[in-house]
């Protein structure tokens, strides 16, 4: 029986929308005060602090930056928990208190009963804060920054001084994770209730810092009662995806792999798919390729299967008896990437398109209109926008939207690559919060390709083989970085490490 886990409310990822429902749904169904929720999230905000620059207790400054609203009444309250412990700390007002309401007027009146000094923003305010506190505009700013909240969040960020965000970076789109106009550079984001979209893809990886979830001890009944579209991979959740092998198990068990792909000069990727797909357990790995390219293959990797193919009815003959193809790695865009990939497309094996193939694609979606096969796609956002003939920007403006439109143009799993991969098969948008900048190298795509090809291929549904493929990629690069630093990583370098964290999970698994 596979291990069955309910869904972490961190794994569970909302709009600012859905977040002020969480909000409504806890005050006004579970009798939970709203200043109690604030009061909450100021001590966990402030815990955080403490965790991770305890020399504010040695004499050390506190400053912190207070909007309007509810984000700054939470500021209001971390500096009214620093002055009770004694810690030097003051709060610059970027908006007057005489115009603060409800609950933020509370904290308000809250922080002046310790006096706490309060002065309000103008360009001569001096940054002397050795950490500062962004409390500034929260998860309900829809437009671009502007005014004094523009200028203090410049003059934040070029001070290089340790921010600490309560809740999302003032200035960063809590849905799409782009900066609106500028955004605050946070080293650490405290976030309250409900994960936001925005922290972790786009921007909002590299804005929001290191990110730290409370769900303010609001029952589980609050978050049934908002359902996410968007849901975070964890170990929790991926882990009863992946069972031990029998002590029976023969190769023909766990499937035959065909990577097409090595044109003229390029063998590399295809080769990288083609040894992915070995270390994920596939049983056998063929790779269709020019002949120029068989030597290469046998003396790189004798455990791969390689044969020369000159046309469509060479590789028709190949792909009998295959679980999966993968097709693009090192493909080119020539006559002879046409016909195979055309060839590919007729059959009914499933099929993982990457690089060229996607780009072959794009320009003649045609080639889909006899398909039989399901298909995963996995672009990354320069491929994205040819695929929806737009621009990057607006790929990256919007990256749940863009991975929606992709699968309803292409009725395909979609894997959308980036910082905060999205996985989408219709269902629910899955969202990869692991992997490091280390992963922007040549080669990682086909790796990640190889990876999903291999686990589909042993009989993991399409849609999982996908998601859990980018959790596994990512999670052993990040091992890899620990080890040995981002900067200078190879793509196959990794591939020991996925192996290693596909062995662990499935030895996870529980009957």
């Amino acid at each position: 029986m596979q291990k069955s886990d309910p869904i972490a409310p961190e794994d569970r990822i909302y709009t600012a929308g859905q977040v002020r429902k969480l909000d409504y749904t806890a005050i006004n169904d579970f009798q939970i005060k709203s200043f109690e929720l604030m009061i909450r999230a100021a001590r966990t905000a402030f815990r955080s602090l403490m965790n991770h620059w305890p020399d504010l207790l040695d004499g050390h400054c506190l400053q912190v930056f207070c909007g309007s609203g509810n984000n700054g009444g939470d500021g209001y309250l971390v500096a009214m928990l620093a002055a009770k412990r004694g810690i030097k700390v003051s709060v610059c007002a970027l908006s007057s208190p005489d115009k603060l309401s409800g609950d933020a007027r509370s904290a308000y009146e809250a922080c002046l009963a310790e006096d706490v000094e309060v002065e309000s923003y103008t360009p001569k305010t001096q940054l002397f804060g050795d950490v500062l506190v962004d409390a500034m505009l929260g998860t309900g700013l829809a437009r671009e920054v502007t005014g004094n909240y523009r200028e203090v969040i410049i003059r934040i960020n070029e001070s290089e001084r340790p921010v600490l965000a309560l809740d999302i970076p003032s200035g960063l789109c809590a849905d799409r994770g782009v900066a609106l106009g500028t955004a605050i550079k946070a080293n650490v984001t405290v976030t309250f209730i409900g994960m936001k979209a925005g922290l972790l893809t786009g921007r909002g990886k590299e804005l929001s810092g290191h990110v730290e979830f409370t769900d303010l001890d609001v029952p589980k009944a609050v978050y049934d009662a908002v359902p996410s579209e968007v849901i975070r991979l964890s170990e929790n959740r991926l882990s009863g995806w992946v069972q031990p092998r029998a002590r029976d198990l023969h190769k023909g068990d766990n499937g035959h792999v065909m990577v097409v792909g090595g044109n003229h000069g390029m063998p590399g990727a295809a080769i990288m798919s083609a040894e992915a797909a070995l270390y994920c357990g596939a049983g056998r790995v063929t790779v269709a390729t020019r002949q120029e390219h068989l030597l290469a293959l046998a003396a790189r990797r004798p455990e791969l299967m390689a044969s020369a193919v000159s046309g469509a009815k060479d590789l028709r003959l190949l792909m009998e008896g295959k679980d999966l193809v993968v097709v693009g790695p090192g493909l080119g865009r020539d006559s002879w990437t046409r016909e195979l990939l055309t060839e590919v497309l007729k059959s009914e094996c499933p099929i993982v398109v990457d690089a060229d193939g996607l780009n072959i694609i794009s320009e003649d979606p045609a080639l889909l209109k006899d398909r039989k096969c399901p298909m995963i796609l996995t672009p990354h956002p320069g491929e994205a926008s040819r695929l929806l003939n737009t621009q990057i920007s607006t790929i990256n403006a919007d990256r749940i939207q863009a991975v929606k439109e992709l699968f309803n143009k292409y009725d395909a799993t979609v894997v959308l690559k980036g910082a905060g991969t999205l996985i989408y098969d219709g269902q629910i948008v899955s969202l990869c919060s692991d992997g490091n900048p280390g992963m922007a190298v040549a080669g990682m795509g086909d790796v990640l390709s190889g990876v999903i090809a291999a686990l589909s291929a042993q009989g993991i549904k399409s849609n999982d083989a996908a998601a859990l493929g980018v959790w596994l990629h990512a999670t052993g690069a990040d091992l890899l970085a620990k080890q040995q630093g981002e900067r200078g990583m190879l793509a196959l370098e990794t591939v020991p490490h996925i192996r290693s964290q596909l062995n662990r999970i499935a030895n996870s698994f529980e009957l």
